[in-house]
């Protein structure tokens, strides 16, 4: 067994959920069963209790996995038609295991371990003895196959390993990703908040409104430097315009919708139909093409209640999206460059480690399979005239075309997918869109639809996870705070506040009336990269004595200095 395989790793964590399942019901015996998956980082199982328990049960259940561990129990594979396991799991009174086999038309296979079955297409370990090392880490609540008008059930989610210390290394990472939660240290920072009048959409603070402007501002730069357009389009549009576009029937259940002079509009969940309506404006030649039109857009997308997580899930969502219509042969040429633009502005943000993987057709599609065959072959040229090594993940492409997706790796190890680059041979012929070739015949454009940030919000979520909150002077939404030690030095401190922001500097004065000390632990909290003491010695010489964030007290030092030096970090 290979302990950093991902596919061992599935296999191992999907085990355990069983191993979980089995000592609840020792536990409680009339407990009903929901599902139990291995997920991206561990596993997690579904419960009914018929009563709420607390996470103070955990301990326990945890002591009843190792005595099962210690049994060393073989876990095996059985199959049973659809009316054999109904009846195994009516007598086992599992009303949820009866609802899913309902759905199911073939042989059914079953694992069991001891006196455990339990309804599962595995694979599986050979025993629980193998799952020495693990560790229960929370109970939330979860609607049963994530419906809220289903019953509310208990979710165990727990880790687990073949060896100890790589269980010793992903509590740690837990550890510090605890310390590194964004919702904490934007509160620490004040830079944003939520509000029930506004579930799943953040309130911007002036701290944080700095941020996400400094993060748009760079973008805007970098595309126009690329010969991208900037464009905005309205956030709500009439019902028809979506039917059009497919998301009425592919995206409905995730819109928001309203009625205006006996009109149903819908506020938009993407802002490519708002892109293409205003390419209709016009007739385009093919010397017109590539057309880049960026959008740092508002979207609204309807999430469930119990899945809002900060920034990270949200209903109110700014993408920095953009919309190219190209001819045919200049597909290659756009992807691959837009490749290069993620992997740079990545970089930009000390985020190297990125992986790509191409998404192929869903099921659930529009669209002729020659369309998608030309698609995915071009995304496929793209990739390989680049020597990218990405992984194909079919299936998961767009209703409406193939895609691209990259993922980034943060400082805790963990991996975000945030850029993704969509090919769309669908979209220009659902709206009859045009260009006059060069045999001055009209042709359909090819659309490609990418984003290189995401959700805006969830950018700078991963960005506050990924520094710790402790941003790089370019980006701290607050560069420098002076702390006057008394009231005497007011005339020097605002003399130097006035000369720092007359540099560009983002800078405030800790007025209060505070011991020195509060102030400037005060100021390690919020993460002020600079902080610039000035008592009656540091005004009579327009010093300030200096404390860098990191480096701790650097002595006595003239403002023209510590403005060059400032000046020279930024660059």
């Amino acid at each position: 067994m290979n302990p950093n395989s991902p596919q061992t790793l599935e296999i191992f964590w999907h085990s355990s959920a069983h191993l979980l399942a089995q000592a609840v019901k020792r536990l409680y015996p009339d407990v009903k069963l929901g599902i139990g998956p291995a997920i991206k980082n561990g596993f997690y199982y579904d419960f009914d209790f018929g009563e709420t328990i607390s996470s103070d049960e955990l301990p326990k259940i945890e002591a009843e996995m190792k005595r099962i561990v210690e049994e060393d129990l073989s876990i095996t594979r059985s199959e049973l038609s659809p009316d054999e396991a109904k009846l195994f799991f009516a007598k086992e009174n599992q009303d949820y295991k009866l609802e899913l086999i309902e759905e199911l038309d073939e042989q059914i296979s079953v694992y069991s371990q001891g006196e455990f079955t339990d309804l599962c297409r595995g694979p599986h370990i050979a025993s629980t003895g193998l799952i020495k090392h693990f560790k229960l880490l929370s109970l939330t609540g979860a609607y049963w196959r994530g419906d809220e008008r289903n019953q509310m059930l208990q979710r165990i989610y727990g880790i687990a390993y073949p060896t100890p210390k790589q269980l010793k290394v992903h509590l740690m990472k837990l550890e510090e990703a605890k310390k590194r939660d964004h919702r904490i240290i934007g509160k620490q920072m004040d830079l944003f908040s939520f509000h029930p009048e506004a579930p799943g959409a953040p309130f911007w603070h002036p701290k944080g409104e700095i941020l996400f402007h400094l993060i748009d501002d760079y973008m805007r730069k970098l595309l126009t430097r690329r010969g991208y357009g900037q464009i905005s389009s309205p956030l709500i549009m009439t019902r028809d315009l979506w039917e059009r576009s497919g998301h009425w029937d592919h995206y409905h259940n995730n819109m928001y919708f309203t009625t205006l002079d006996d009109r149903d509009y819908a506020v938009r969940p993407m802002n490519c139909p708002g892109a293409v309506l205003m390419y209709k404006e016009r007739q385009w030649s093919y010397r017109d093409l590539p057309l880049r039109w960026a959008e740092m857009g508002i979207v609204h997308r309807y999430e469930k209640s119990g899945t809002l997580h900060g920034l990270f899930r949200v209903r109110h969502i700014t993408q920095d999206d953009a919309h190219i219509f190209c001819t045919p042969d200049q597909i290659v040429d756009e992807v691959s460059a837009m490749i290069k633009l993620v992997f740079e502005v990545f970089e930009h943000f000390n985020l190297t480690d990125i992986s790509m993987e191409l998404s192929t057709r869903p099921k659930d599609r529009i669209g002729s399979d020659e369309l998608w065959d030309n698609a995915e072959e071009a995304l496929i040229t793209a990739l390989d005239q680049g020597h990218y090594d990405y992984d194909v993940n079919k299936g998961e492409g767009a209703f409406y075309g193939p895609k691209i997706d990259f993922h980034v790796v943060d400082a805790l190890g963990r991996s975000w997918q945030c850029s993704t680059i969509q090919l769309d041979f669908n979209f220009p012929q659902r709206f009859d869109l045009e260009y006059i070739g060069s045999d001055n015949q009209p042709h359909h454009p090819v659309m490609l639809h990418r984003t290189i940030l995401g959700a805006m919000e969830r950018f700078i979520g991963i960005l506050i996870e990924h520094y710790g909150g402790d941003f790089p002077l370019w980006l701290a939404p607050e560069q420098a705070v002076l702390l006057p030690i008394t009231d005497k030095e007011h005339d020097a401190v605002r003399k130097t506040y006035d000369r720092l922001c007359a540099e560009g500097i983002r800078c405030r004065v800790d007025w209060r009336a505070e011991k020195i000390g509060r102030k400037i632990r005060d100021a390690e909290l919020a993460k002020v990269p600079y902080m610039l003491i000035i008592g009656a010695r540091e005004a009579e010489n327009d010093q300030v004595s200096l404390r860098r964030r990191g480096e701790g007290n650097l002595g006595a030092m003239s403002v023209d200095i510590l403005i060059e030096r400032m000046k020279s970090e930024l660059e």
